[in-house]
């Protein structure tokens, strides 16, 4: 309806001269500020402005449409200002975020003799709270408590939530320990409260506390709860409790599901999203536009395309493809699931985009190595006037590096700084000494890291390392290995590297030394995962594990690849294995690499010609690399390997990368 056919529609229903108890009845009901100065003006009219119940109506009617200023003025000119009309428009004024004018007038209120009560404390400190203003809503809940008030449930819960946003855990804590004193730590809202504050404010173990000593199960604390725990990568904890509620009956609804997903895939554990996202649908909770963007991340970690798809699909059947976030997660799923034209043609169609959207597809053909297109919608996005931020040029940055472009990355890296006004952070200087490093300028590459404002981190050394090791420096390898080594004790991956540097130049007792050290350190390689869409179905293969039913099978098949390869000629380069051991036994340790088990499992459970994607969550090593395009040949399939580093597309005998990786 209209403003000017509900004007009607009120003016209609509202006698002249008006009457006293209808006009607060038309006023409480006032959908828009334009009928309610219409009203105004009826009440100044017929003289009943100046009535108290009126005019405390006009008072409460303006604050709730947001016109404090109309708001102030009917206050000033009522003749009894009582804590009621000084309340609601304390509250007012907190609730625009304008903790200045709040205060003055609390101020004022005193100077007329007139003192605060718990409700004007309440809607300060839950208006300051509800405008953003957390600190200044702690400030007034710290003041409210210095001066004898203690908010009731109800601002108990906004306070929480104003703690929570300025992590004060000290503050939060006396706030609980009201709670409990005031008996009202069994309200619903308060137990939300409190779980969201102590997961805002990093504690884990009292959020748990918390809903144990509350037992309080409804969808508020259960979305609380899963929250509260992502935040503090707590994931087991959170799908234990989630469980929980449902096998108590609770009714979670999409907000619940959608929650708990975006919790496993923000945690690292994307097979339990895909599965928690089936179950979701198979139980009738519908997802929506926030499900989407926060599922497919998860499809593209471990290359479910098919699921991918169908949430694809299912967006454009709900219209959820005009949704900008949902958009830019499936440019970035096709992307991340080596559908670089998919992820395109999608970008494409997009009503709008905003900056995440054209990173999304900036990086996913450096994802691809696909520096010219990279490259191009770089220059595209320019043009469109759409302000490139740190992340784009980590992603163009990288592009460069992935197909050898030295001079274009520095272009870059120096128009950032000097055309954008953006400082380099650690992840574009990492992205340089990987393209310094790349292209062979070790030396200037250990330069530029020395001339690093800040501390290097492990990301710096560990690309100067990675480099050292595909042209076999040895004495900046050490170097390198030796900052890793202090940044991060625990990372077995930084020693294998450097000995597999020593094992390349057959320094074996550089290798031995190595492993003596891992070994009174504890220390263990990662092992190698890698993961295989086939029939709808995620397959996930462990390097040096038999658990996979079709092993027998697999390795039936790796064995038969093996003889082909050796009667054509093909010799794996042994330089990839950690110990100095026998020739043959390299070759056993270098076949059961899991994108060799996957791709081999890919191979006996579809029909020949079918392409196969496979996802490692380690770096392809250059054995693995050259068996890749001997299979694509002999097997007459495309294979695409997606490492940590890059997307490696294998046809007829060669890689998309042209061996520069």
């Amino acid at each position: 309806m209209s403003h000017s056919n509900s004007l009607y529609h009120f003016l209609r229903h509202v006698s002249f001269p008006p009457d006293p108890h209808l006009l607060p009845s038309a006023l409480k009901s006032c959908p828009a500020q334009p009928l309610a100065r219409a009203l105004h003006a009826a009440a100044v009219v017929s003289g009943l402005a100046e009535d108290p119940f009126v005019a405390s109506s006009l008072l409460h009617s303006y604050i709730r449409l947001g016109a404090t200023g109309a708001a102030r003025s009917v206050f000033d000119r009522m003749p009894e200002k009582n804590v009621v009309g000084w309340s609601a428009l304390i509250a007012g004024y907190s609730a625009r975020g304008d903790a200045e004018a709040a205060w003055g007038l609390l101020e004022q209120m005193r100077s007329a003799g007139v003192e605060p009560n718990v409700i004007t404390w309440n809607g300060l400190v839950s208006g300051l709270n509800r405008s953003g203003r957390a600190l200044d809503a702690v400030t007034a809940l710290v003041r409210m408590h210095s001066e004898g008030f203690f908010p009731d449930a109800t601002g108990v819960s906004c306070a929480l939530s104003a703690v929570g946003d300025v992590k004060e855990v000290s503050v939060g804590k006396q706030v609980h320990g009201y709670v409990v004193k005031a008996g009202c730590r069994l309200d619903a809202c308060v137990v939300t409260a409190l779980i969201d504050m102590y997961g805002k404010c990093g504690r884990a173990d009292e959020i748990v506390r918390v809903f144990h000593e509350s037992s309080h199960m409804d969808v508020a604390s259960c979305n609380a709860l899963v929250a509260g725990l992502s935040r503090n990568a707590q994931v087991s904890e959170a799908l234990l409790l989630f469980r929980e509620f449902i096998c108590r009956g609770v009714e979670l609804n999409v907000v619940s599901w959608t929650s708990i997903v975006a919790c496993c895939v923000q945690n690292g554990r994307d097979l339990e999203a895909v599965d928690l996202f089936r179950t979701m649908q198979s139980i009738g909770v519908e997802p929506n536009s926030v499900t989407i963007p926060c599922v497919l991340p998860a499809f593209a970690n471990v290359a479910a395309l098919m699921h991918g798809r169908s949430a694809h699909c299912f967006s454009l059947r709900k219209g959820f493809l005009h949704d900008v976030y949902v958009g830019s997660a499936l440019v970035d799923m096709y992307a991340k699931c080596g559908k670089a034209r998919h992820a395109r043609t999608i970008f494409d169609a997009m009503p709008s985009r905003n900056v995440v959207s054209w990173n999304a597809m900036i990086g996913g053909y450096a994802m691809h190595g696909d520096a010219a297109n990279a490259v191009q919608l770089f220059c595209s996005m320019q043009k469109c006037k759409q302000k490139p931020d740190l992340v784009t040029f980590t992603c163009v940055l990288g592009a460069c590096s992935q197909a050898g472009l030295t001079e274009e990355g520095r272009r870059y890296f120096n128009e950032m700084q000097q055309g954008h006004g953006i400082s380099p952070r650690m992840e574009h200087y990492a992205c340089m000494v990987t393209l310094l490093g790349r292209s062979g300028k070790l030396d200037e590459a250990y330069d530029l890291i020395n001339e690093m404002p800040f501390e290097p981190d492990s990301c710096i050394w560990g690309s100067l390392l990675g480099s050292c090791r595909v042209y076999g420096n040895v004495l900046l390898a050490e170097v390198a290995a030796e900052k890793l080594f202090q940044l991060e004790p625990g990372n077995a991956g930084n020693y294998v590297l450097l000995s597999n540097i020593y094992a390349s130049k057959k320094m074996w007792d550089g290798v031995n030394r190595v492993r003596d050290e891992m070994k009174n350190m504890g220390l263990k390689k990662e092992k190698g995962c890698s993961w295989i869409e086939i029939k709808n179905k995620v397959h996930m293969l462990l390097a040096g594990d038999n658990s996979h039913p079709m092993m027998t099978a697999i390795t039936e098949k790796l064995n038969q690849l093996t003889i082909e390869m050796n009667r054509l000629g093909f010799a794996p380069s042994r330089d990839f294995v950690l110990h100095d051991v026998e020739e043959q036994e390299k070759d056993n340790i270098l076949a059961v690499h899991s994108e060799k088990l996957a791709v081999a499992l890919g191979l006996i459970s579809t029909r020949p010609g079918t392409p196969l994607r496979v996802i490692k969550n380690l770096r392809i090593c250059g054995d693995c690399h050259e068996a890749m395009k001997f299979i694509s040949s002999f097997e007459q399939r495309e294979i695409s390997v997606r490492d940590t580093n890059r997307f490696h597309h294998f046809k007829d005998g060669k890689c998309s990368c042209g061996d520069y990786w």
